[in-house]
């Protein structure tokens, strides 16, 4: 081992660079904090990977003005088929399935290859640059901040100082090992295979297309308009003892076969098991799990990706209040409060479904392949049903309610919601502030006082005449809504009254 450059020192040291750690530098950068990100890869990845950007991400990507970008460049998915054993069986319309919920109802492809040069670009532009072929192999913790022990390509080692640092490094997470938090779970039997092809085919159209059999699924989720797609399928009977010397054409002649795909080339191909594990703590000392260091589920939804993003803006701005003392280090102790419960949840979620797709015996072939098929065309049609499905997959439904930091309620939104998306004639009421921080809303009348007291702390505050739509999404007719930087609901005041505002503060120990 040698010595390399004297101790280097930052406010937030990242380690790991996939889309949870390099938001968490955008967010933390665009707050003022001196950030560093480091990564033992030599470059950002080039497979595909994570495929969705759910409505929620976008909401808060649009902060930064991330959304459009991603939205412009990824593909919308507009329908969903159903095919069991080779035959189509129905086609539910998504499109604007999230109408009237958010700016992005739809669901939508990004694949993460291209995601990830977005962010690296961004971070670029704002000044830092991922440490590339660098990693982390211990730490100590030094009262007020921590000495990391970094090492290079070329066995170079560093030691640098860091207030707080942030695991973002994925399953095998060296920062979660350090600290010694353990990652309960488990793995399940199935062997996957994933791939990344062009050719032609009734399912390569654009679509998600999901095939049901007896033994097996195939889904085919569109990565651009037209003969282009991401293959997901399980690996059966003995070859699954052997997953990691197959190639594609040991298992896709069920593709060939039951979709009819003629494959013309194949970008990436690998297998893989989908374990579900949530560490036990998100926090220890000065340390921080985020994303796949804290959480790993199966695929289903697309949630993996955008459970990590969101857990960084739930940190970034929490990290920058501390550090600029507008808040005690206790409101680090909100994020896990916040996004371990989330996390669990989840878990719990994608296993019933993933369990439900690859279960075994004859009722459960009865019930993915004759009634399923049948079924889901219906309910896909159901108002209702459409609604909660988005609400879910989208992540938009995601609240704190239960957690500490968030308080009151007016109308139908309490503190700890995601604010209720409005549209306004010229505009809407998620309009971006110039950097992410907090806010006070009020949809109808402001009284002065209230006008004085946001003046007073530098909050900005933002009115809108009350409407029908103001009614219809759960809010109250001249009530408060303090929002976080994120756009969760801190307090919801029904009665307006600046003693209300000044407790908040008080309880959370925050200078706005």
């Amino acid at each position: 081992m040698r010595w390399g450059r004297a101790m280097k020192d930052s406010d937030v040291l990242i380690v790991g660079a996939g889309p949870s750690g390099l938001v968490l530098a955008l967010w933390l950068k665009a707050l003022g904090v001196n950030v560093r990100i480091v990564d033992a890869a030599s470059g950002p990845g080039t497979t595909s990977r994570a495929l969705a950007v759910q409505a929620r991400t976008l909401e808060l990507y649009r902060q930064l003005d991330l959304a459009q970008a991603v939205v412009e460049h990824g593909h919308p998915i507009q329908f969903f088929n159903i095919w069991t054993e080779g035959e189509h069986r129905g086609r539910i319309a998504l499109g604007a399935i999230g109408a009237g919920l958010t700016p992005y109802p739809f669901f939508h492809i990004y694949p993460q290859d291209r995601h990830e040069q977005l962010l690296v670009e961004r971070l670029a532009a704002a000044g830092v640059l991922v440490e590339r072929n660098t990693t982390l192999t211990g730490f100590d913790e030094r009262g007020d901040h921590v000495e990391a022990r970094l090492v290079d390509a070329n066995g170079v080692e560093e030691r640098c100082a860091a207030r707080w640092l942030a695991g973002c490094d994925g399953a095998r997470s060296a920062v979660r090992n350090a600290i010694g938090v353990d990652f309960p779970g488990g793995t399940y039997r199935q062997v996957f295979y994933v791939a990344d092809i062009e050719g032609d085919s009734p399912a390569l159209n654009g679509e998600l297309n999901l095939d049901l059999d007896e033994s097996d699924i195939l889904a085919v989720f569109a990565t651009a308009p037209k003969g282009r797609g991401r293959l997901v399928g399980t690996v059966r009977d003995e070859r699954a003892e052997h997953a990691e010397t197959l190639r594609f054409s040991d298992v896709s002649q069920r593709a060939i076969d039951n979709l009819m795909i003629t494959v013309n080339m194949v970008n990436w191909f690998s297998t893989y098991r989908v374990h579900h594990r949530v560490a036990d703590h998100f926090r220890r000392g000065r340390a921080f799990l985020v994303g796949d260091a804290g959480h790993i589920h199966s695929p289903a939804g697309g949630q993996g990706m955008n459970t990590g993003i969101c857990d960084a803006i739930n940190l970034a701005w929490k990290l920058a209040a501390v550090l600029q003392n507008r808040a005690p280090e206790g409101l680090l102790d909100s994020y896990e409060a916040e996004r371990l419960p989330f996390a669990r949840r989840l878990v719990d979620t994608t296993d019933r479904a993933f369990s439900f797709l690859t279960a075994d015996g004859p009722i459960a072939e009865i019930v993915r392949t004759g009634i399923a098929p049948r079924l889901m065309p219906l309910i896909g049609k159901l108002p209702g049903a459409r609604e909660y499905l988005f609400r879910t997959i989208s992540q938009t439904v995601v609240h704190y309610r239960d957690a500490p930091l968030c308080a009151g309620h007016a109308g139908k939104v309490h503190g700890g919601d995601r604010l209720p998306w409005v549209q306004f004639e010229g505009g809407d009421n998620f309009l971006p502030l110039p950097k992410p921080d907090w806010q006070v809303h009020v949809y109808g009348s402001v009284q002065a006082d209230l006008v004085t007291w946001c003046a007073l702390h530098g909050v900005a505050l933002r009115r809108w005449d009350w409407s029908e739509g103001c009614a219809a999404a759960g809010l109250a007719r001249d009530a408060i809504y303090l929002l976080r930087p994120d756009t969760y609901v801190g307090l919801a005041a029904g009665t307006p009254s600046i003693d209300v505002l000044d407790g908040y503060l008080r309880a959370n120990a925050l200078t706005l």
